[in-house]
């Protein structure tokens, strides 16, 4: 996989379509304990359109690259490293899509950093104080230290536990076992990831969307809420008051779709990308 090195961490990427296209490019944010093949399968089918997608395993605990700053693990940190890997990569007019915690990330980036992204799409994600949701927030306070990451992510090795409601089980109806389990791998096999996910879940806990929520008006560029309405963690009316900030949204509800959308339906995902973002 080619490589962005920023002064933060080097950040491996899939690119997928034609780099000249006649469409902005598209840049995927995934969640935590997650990584880019979570959008393949959108990105794949997009790149046949004639998109560009750019899918970067960002450090949020499926990273295989230690990252060189812990310091910048936070949801805001994480942001600039996004803004970074634009700038690298020269990207303009961006269509950035964001999926559960990288959802909320890409809050603290249209606020931060608004000027590279050209149009916004959220499937289910953090919002307000929801930052993790129930129940994750309880796992996430207990993963705040090296020494508890690899223990938990060792007890998640029987596709059963993996697949509970403490795992991935509240996240998709369609979940490929061998994906799940080489999300995890590297928190349990790899201490300084370990570490680094410690320190991203201390940054989480001391951090929530309210105080960004006020400011989300002020990016008046299209958004597009995808949502899945049978998800527990990040509710419908989450879906509903989060599209509700942005001037310029339009909320597509999703009815067989819990947070993982794109592995879900992702054709939905696909036909929402391509409308906001395509050049006729």
């Amino acid at each position: 996989m080619p490589q962005v090195t920023l002064p933060q961490a080097t950040i491996d990427y899939r690119e997928l379509g034609p780099r000249e296209s006649a469409h902005p490019p598209v840049l995927f944010v995934h969640g935590a304990l997650v990584d880019h093949r979570l959008w393949s399968g959108v990105a794949s089918q997009l790149a046949e359109r004639g998109f560009r997608c750019l899918l970067p395993d960002w450090p949020l605990g499926s990273h295989t690259v230690p990252v060189d700053d812990r310091s910048a693990l936070s949801p805001a940190g994480v942001a600039d490293m996004i803004e970074g890997f634009m700038v690298a990569l020269d990207l303009q007019d961006v269509t950035l899509v964001g999926n559960d915690t990288g959802g909320g990330i890409c809050q603290f980036l249209i606020d931060a950093h608004p000027d590279r992204i050209g149009r916004l799409v959220l499937t289910n994600c953090d919002a307000f104080d929801k930052f993790p949701p129930f129940p994750f927030n309880a796992i996430f306070a207990l993963m705040r230290s090296p020494l508890t990451v690899r223990p938990m992510m060792a007890s998640m090795r029987p596709r059963v536990l993996r697949h509970s409601p403490l795992g991935f089980g509240l996240l998709a109806r369609n979940l490929d076992p061998a994906l799940t389990a080489s999300w995890l791998a590297p928190c349990r096999t790899d201490s300084r990831i370990a570490g680094d996910f410690a320190a991203l879940a201390r940054a989480i806990g001391r951090t929530d969307l309210t105080r960004v929520a006020p400011r989300l008006h002020r990016f008046t560029k299209p958004v597009t809420v995808v949502w899945g309405m049978r998800d527990r963690c990040f509710t419908p009316e989450l879906g509903r008051r989060l599209a509700g900030l942005f001037p310029n949204a339009t909320m597509i509800k999703v009815a067989d779709a819990a947070t993982f959308v794109a592995l879900d339906n992702p054709g939905v995902v696909i036909d929402a990308i391509a409308g906001v973002g395509a050049k006729t």
